[in-house]
């Protein structure tokens, strides 16, 4: 029998990614987790907690080194990973840390030189600078493809018009990216606008989930940008597919986390909890629902990484995309359901984090837009 040359399916992280992953999930365990309960109640991030944030240097990596970052690179696979351990600690505040590096990722695929120089080179800094994208639009029947906010040229400027909804740090951003359909264009276009702009105001928006993560609704009211302020120019032209495709990853990765961690608190809960005179994880009922999370759970991870992969190695990606956001916002709903039901009364009650794990899971089959890797 001749062997097979065909290389083997291969899951070993390099080491780089190793030593990154043991400091997020290290992070996650020590910083995040004891604060979320916290956040959740303040429905703020903690104050200070975004510059413990920068200290991993997430933003930095990705900047290159001429600019004031490491230059690593963009490294969706790398990125997902770190979205995944971060949100083990807290979902929430794991995409508000990743907000700015979805900026960052789309001026490295899509801006020239000159406007990476322009929009990151501030953000390589020592301290938690935001930056964000405004992609959704405030209406039920929201398509990326179909955007209201428009895009008028005038002259060497554009005049911007329209209203985001569910832009995170909004409020702290020095930079937004605001996605709109370029009048007399096929396509959208991606602009940059700065923090007070004329024309631009923000409304907080408050939901059941996310609460410590800021989500703003963005107007803007003849908003003037230059025509240098468009990203174009870049190794890619802008192309919305990817960046939602890209956002729908790293949304999924925080998601595989937050039920990592589901798993992880429910599985000596059931076995510590004692009814009619023994566990009830003897009961077969309950034992099936913990192991269908289990399931689930690595069904969505494989999904992610297999995104994510190809992704970074400059493949198609829509479709791995597609499915990961199609499984995890099924089953990351399911699986913070039933981990409230494993708890049964206690569930129902705020002296357990799975009824908050549960709300922020709620956001997977919504968010887009948001933690592009």
């Amino acid at each position: 029998m001749t062997e097979s040359t065909e290389p083997l399916f291969d899951l070993s992280l390099t080491e780089e990614q190793r030593i990154t992953r043991e400091s997020m999930r290290r992070f996650a365990e020590s910083e995040i987790r004891p604060l979320s309960r916290k956040a959740d109640e303040a429905a703020a991030a903690p104050a200070g907690f975004y510059d413990q944030v920068a200290e991993l240097g997430l933003s930095l990596l990705a900047i290159p080194e001429a600019l004031g970052g490491a230059g690593v690179g963009h490294k969706p696979l790398s990125n997902a990973l770190s979205a995944e351990d971060l949100a083990y600690g807290d979902m929430s505040l794991a995409l508000g840390a990743l907000t700015p590096l979805g900026f960052i990722n789309a001026v490295l695929d899509f801006g020239s030189e000159a406007q990476q120089e322009r929009f990151l080179t501030p953000l390589a800094d020592e301290k938690f600078v935001a930056a964000t994208i405004a992609l959704m639009e405030s209406r039920a029947t929201f398509e990326p493809s179909e955007l209201q906010t428009t895009a008028r040229k005038d002259g060497s400027r554009y005049v911007l018009n329209g209203e985001k909804s569910m832009v995170a740090l909004a409020d702290s951003a020095q930079f937004m990216l605001v996605i709109a359909q370029v009048e007399g264009e096929a396509q959208p276009g991606a602009f940059v606008v700065s923090a007070g702009a004329e024309g631009l105001s923000l409304q907080s928006e408050n939901y059941m989930g996310l609460r410590p993560l800021s989500l703003q609704r963005l107007k803007l009211q003849n908003v003037v940008v230059a025509e240098s302020d468009r990203l174009a120019g870049g190794a890619l032209p802008f192309n919305l597919q990817r960046l939602v495709d890209l956002s729908i990853i790293g949304l999924c990765a925080t998601a595989v986390g937050c039920s990592q961690a589901v798993l992880d608190y429910v599985i000596p809960y059931v076995n510590e909890r004692i009814a009619f005179g023994e566990p009830i994880s003897n009961r077969q009922s309950v034992a099936f629902m913990v192991a269908n999370i289990a399931i689930e759970l690595d069904a969505m991870r494989l999904l992610v990484y297999r995104a994510a992969s190809r992704a970074e190695q400059g493949l198609d990606f829509h479709e791995q995309a597609y499915l990961c956001r199609v499984l995890c916002a099924e089953r990351a709903m399911e699986i913070g359901t039933n981990g409230v039901q494993l708890l049964g009364g206690h569930g129902f009650t705020r002296e357990h984090p799975v009824e908050m794990w549960y709300r922020n899971l709620r956001s997977v089959g919504l968010l887009m837009g948001v933690a592009a890797v």
